[in-house]
């Protein structure tokens, strides 16, 4: 039922009759409170506690903890943690990974290494799910290397390969499950280390472990990375005929692929398939096809797929926008670029600094440099800062149109907006005076 603010209610009610708690309510109630993000009045009850003479529970200082994980307070954490063990109580296996997960998630990786460290030295043995936390944590961070010299440190031979290290890491007990497979597979993918993803994937299917869809997504993507489309393609079959069914995102990663690759056809081909069969494309599906199209100067089909996008109920997104607008600028279509931007304004979609400055530097370029300037001053109205690069287009549009002083009073006006110049608009105002 997950009342909590009821539950509050009710201790209120039990205070002002007078009726006397136990550590029991106390946790209770400290729990209520953190699960209602008021963490505060949770150490106001453990407060009490103490006042009244209450030992706190090792449970006690595990809702807090939690609650202050949940807050994103992990230095708050690791110090009630630190007290807990002071006081002679034993953290269970939930505390230990509740603080190994908080520091990931706040980017501490050295400090949560050196956490499972304490864990292993208390001898708490850390399970797969504390190993995978750190894993997922160095490799989402493209530090693999380190994923993998993390493996070798786990009292394991030291090894170069990801699959030996695998191979030890079952050799000395510590088990593994899907997600940590995942994880690896993904890192090696996205290294280019397909062929050794592929010996992970195999080994991982010896020991019974069969891949889901986010490992196969993995293997498509590297491939795809490598524009190795063939064998993303067999992948693809491979995981049908395991009766893995692919989703949206499968599709979407080929469709890129083949859209990086220049084969317009055979994305489009995939993209009916879909279509039709399912699953539904996306925003992300559509974004990649136009973009190409644009690239491919097919104009006509790209804005003909933004019609069908928009029929189908796919709301068009900020990167949606900004692909169409630099598609129509670069292949020449001035006003429909223009007439889309005032379609973007009366939506009421929020615009960032991003369709301005491919609207600036698109203008600048076909010497509408008045329309320009009118828009470069109408974004203070709008509540945005022009950045540097936005800048930058502008000085260079004026330069262009022979307006030096302009030029050389909006260069100047920079530093006053807190938009210090750059090398690039420095180069702009050098070139300006040649």
């Amino acid at each position: 039922m997950k009342h909590y603010a009821v539950v509050v209610s009710m201790y209120r009610l039990i205070d002002l009759l007078g009726v006397s708690y136990n550590f029991y309510s106390f946790n209770i109630l400290i729990n209520c409170f953190c699960q209602l993000g008021r963490i505060d009045f949770g150490f106001s009850v453990l407060g009490k506690m103490l006042k009244l003479g209450v030992e706190p529970s090792a449970v006690t200082f595990s809702t807090l903890i939690n609650g202050l994980c949940n807050q994103s307070k992990i230095s708050e954490a690791v110090s009630i943690f630190d007290e807990m063990t002071e006081r002679g109580y034993q953290p269970d296996l939930i505390v230990y990974s509740t603080i190994l997960k908080g520091l990931c998630k706040s980017g501490n990786i050295d400090r949560a290494v050196r956490f499972l460290r304490l864990m292993e030295g208390r001898s708490f043995e850390p399970n797969v799910v504390a190993y995978s936390t750190i894993l997922d944590c160095l490799c989402k961070n493209g530090l693999l290397k380190e994923a993998l010299d993390f493996l070798s440190e786990m009292k394991l031979l030291k090894q170069e390969e990801a699959t030996r290290l695998l191979n030890e890491m079952v050799d000395n007990n510590i088990s593994l499950n899907i997600v940590t497979y995942t994880i690896l597979i993904d890192a090696l993918c996205k290294e280019g280390m397909i062929s050794k993803a592929v010996e992970t994937l195999d080994m991982m299917r010896k020991q019974g472990i069969e891949p889901n869809v986010v490992t196969y997504d993995a293997l498509v993507n590297g491939h795809c990375l490598q524009n190795e489309m063939d064998k993303a393609r067999r992948v693809l079959q491979l995981m049908i005929e395991k009766g893995c069914a692919p989703n949206i995102v499968t599709y979407s990663t080929m469709i890129n692929g083949y859209c990086k690759g220049k084969r317009l056809d055979e994305a489009m081909e995939l993209f009916h398939e879909i279509s039709q069969k399912g699953p539904i494309p996306n925003i992300v599906t559509y974004n990649n096809l136009m973009q190409s199209m644009f690239q491919l100067g097919k104009v006509s089909k790209a804005c003909e797929l933004f019609r069908k996008m928009l029929a189908s109920g796919q709301v068009p997104n900020p990167v949606t926008c900004l692909i169409l607008l630099d598609g129509l600028f670069k292949t020449g279509n001035l006003k429909e670029a223009l007439k889309f931007f005032q379609a973007m304004q009366n939506s009421g979609l929020e615009l960032d600094i991003g369709p301005y400055t491919i609207l600036t530097d698109g203008l600048c370029k076909a010497g509408h440099i008045e329309v320009a300037k009118e828009l470069f001053h109408q974004l203070s109205d709008n509540g945005l800062k022009p950045n540097v690069y936005k800048y930058g287009v502008t000085i260079n549009g004026l330069y262009k149109e022979e307006l030096p002083d302009e030029a050389y009073r909006l260069f100047g006006s920079m530093g006053d907006n807190d938009c210090p110049p750059n090398s690039c608009c420095y180069t702009v105002m050098i070139r300006g005076f040649l």
